[in-house]
């Protein structure tokens, strides 16, 4: 049984377990599989950019107030933040990366900057 390249499809010579006729073909090759992952990221890390300018846009004093339609019509996307932080007293506050918010009454909500240490 002949075994061929998986990249080019060129007949192998050597070693029984060989995939690739060379390392060009074998960079290639994974190369290909990893561009599906690389375009999701892409994709997520535009949105979680985008996201952060516009919380840091709004919220040029580290803290501010704003609504949920300044949010929408300038084109956050509330599906995408980095991570979550509740509060002792229950309150739970949302981030993209640094910039957050806390959601209040009457579709309002405050925006944060979190200080590093």
């Amino acid at each position: 049984m002949e075994r061929s390249c998986l990249d080019c499809g060129m007949p192998l010579k050597g070693r029984a377990d060989k995939k690739f006729c060379d390392d060009a073909c074998r960079n290639n090759y994974n190369n290909n599989l990893k561009i599906g992952d690389s375009l999701v990221l892409k994709r997520i890390n535009s949105i979680l950019k985008k996201n952060r300018s516009i919380l840091a846009k709004l919220n040029p004093d580290a803290k501010a107030k704003t609504t949920r339609k300044k949010l929408l019509s300038a084109g956050f996307n509330f599906d995408y933040h980095t991570h979550t932080y509740q509060t002792q007293n229950g309150n739970t506050y949302i981030f993209c990366y640094e910039y957050g918010f806390l959601s209040l009454a009457d579709e309002e909500f405050l925006l944060v900057k979190r200080e590093e240490k």
